[in-house]
């Protein structure tokens, strides 16, 4: 899930003017790229409802599920500011369509597979050609609106549209697998790309590659490896334990890479990430703070929809209807804080506080039990939980752009989304190990039958797991706090939003 666009132009040039016969065509062009956005927004969540069906049919083990979620959101946050590169190298118009195109064929893919590695391949494709076409598609968004009334009114719709993609992709997702099957909440992204392929066609002008763009291969692959390491290692934790070979292997393989990804881009006059956008206090603390949240929001949405789904009966569509008060009670608390708390207190305290509020949402979310009830257990720990996720988004994806250079907006800007994806790649391979652990090494306390005892330790698993999501939100509240700057945001005119 992502609740603000994926900015990850890098180096946006100056916003060029359509042609004078093309003007009437902009609005047009914001709703194909709103469809654009809404459909890589979306795909984050609708597949996260079709996931108990997916496992069924495909007969795929507890420990392996995270990877579909996983899979797509590593490739995105991995590849995300090699997209925004390659949008300036090979022009935005060329490379919007080639995301789409990929996007839709992976989807296909994924929606016919008849395996489990067939199935994450799929997902993983999804991700890479996401992560084209989100950058793209802000790209083309920036050049084309250029009035400033009129560039204000077309980021609020755009910004509107990805945070709503979030709640889209709930409900799509339980109608389609509830009333036709799992598989096509893969195959409607095909439907989306045919409409909005034609709509780029029609109304979308050629650009020409940005001056000066160079690809930074090296800290690419630098990076992408380390993180899909570090993301194994977690994984494999589950099957071979903490203190095997590979788990070991993996996890140390992840550090060195991501160092070697360091040291590159301290020495490139082209970086894929300047390290003079991370070394602010601000931030980089406000990145980190919004890695920490994805690792906790990804998870909630693994566990949380296996919990209803397969402990308490629902259906698809009660699970989607389900998670609507938290993505309501974040877009609410988000607008609060981002208009009127951040210019009274700073984004320091508005994040610690929201860090803590969210531990207490997951401290509730760790009291459900097998015969649970909804109403009583699991609502309000949604509502305290994304009260809590709304402060925090709404000061940090602030913080973590403000005082960027002009040359670094683009990289700035991408930043907050890719720790998302990140974060959203390792919750669920971190977190479904340490529940999948729990509930292996599950005893009931009284006689069970093979039903009953599997769906308490299933139970017992996620518990465990909301309680290692609780602390990690509290040790990030001590950092942030510690982190973060004290104050209001300082801002200039160089330091301005790319929106």
């Amino acid at each position: 899930m992502s609740v603000l666009p994926e900015e990850a132009a890098l180096e946006v040039p100056r916003a060029q003017s359509l042609p004078r016969e093309k003007k009437n065509h902009r609005w047009w062009v914001l709703a194909v790229l709103g469809l654009a956005q809404l459909m890589v927004v979306l795909d984050a969540t609708i597949v996260n409802i079709a996931l108990p069906s997916a496992q069924q049919a495909l007969a795929f083990s507890n420990a392996d599920r995270q990877w579909i979620v996983t899979a797509y959101a590593l490739t995105f946050g991995g590849f995300l500011l090699l997209g925004g590169r390659l949008s300036d190298l090979f022009g935005r118009r060329r490379m919007f369509l080639i995301g789409l195109a990929g996007f839709a064929a992976s989807s296909a893919i994924g929606g016919f597979s008849t395996s489990f590695a067939m199935l994450v391949a799929a997902r993983a494709a999804q991700g890479t050609f996401g992560a084209i076409l989100a950058p793209a598609t802000l790209s083309l968004l920036t050049t084309t609106f250029t009035d400033v009334r009129e560039r204000a009114k077309a980021f609020a719709i755009y910004g509107a549209i990805a945070g709503a993609g979030a709640a889209v992709g709930l409900l799509l997702g339980g109608v389609l697998t509830e009333y036709l099957d799992w598989r096509w909440c893969l195959f409607v992204n095909v439907g989306f790309a045919v409409v909005t392929a034609a709509g780029a066609v029609t109304f979308f002008r050629n650009q020409e590659r940005a001056p000066g763009a160079k690809l930074d291969l090296a800290g690419t692959v630098a990076a992408v490896g380390g993180l899909a390491a570090l993301v194994y290692g977690f994984s494999e934790a589950d099957t071979s334990g903490w203190g095997s070979t590979t788990t070991l292997g993996f996890l140390v393989a992840s550090v060195l890479l991501l160092a070697a990804f360091v040291l590159i881009e301290s020495r490139k006059s082209h970086p894929l990430l300047p390290l003079r956008v991370i070394a602010d206090r601000n931030r980089g603390g406000s990145n980190l703070a919004i890695l920490l949240v994805g690792v906790a929001m990804f998870g909630v949405f693994l566990f949380l929809t296996y919990y209803l789904q397969l402990t308490l009966g629902y259906s698809p569509v009660r699970t989607g209807l389900a998670f609507l008060p938290m993505v309501g009670t974040i877009m609410v608390t988000s607008t609060i804080g981002g208009v009127v708390l951040l210019n009274l207190i700073g984004p320091r305290l508005l994040v610690v506080s929201g860090m803590a509020v969210s531990g207490v949402g997951m401290l509730l979310m760790s009291h459900i039990t097998v015969g649970g009830d909804y109403s009583r257990t699991v609502l309000p720990a949604l509502l305290v939980t994304g009260a809590g996720m709304g402060l925090i988004f709404s000061a940090a994806m602030n913080a973590a752009t403000a005082g960027a250079e002009p040359r670094d907006a683009g990289v700035a800007s991408a930043l907050p989304n890719v720790a998302q994806q990140i974060g959203g790649a390792l919750g669920p391979a971190l977190l479904n190990t340490i529940a999948t652990s729990a509930a292996s090494h599950f005893r009931p306390s009284h006689v069970m039958s093979t039903l009953q005892a599997q769906a308490a330790a299933a139970v017992h698993g996620d518990k465990v797991a909301f309680v290692v999501v609780y602390l990690i939100l509290f040790a990030s509240a001590v950092i942030t706090a510690f982190v973060l700057r004290g104050g209001k945001i300082q801002t200039s005119r160089s330091s301005m939003h790319l929106g």
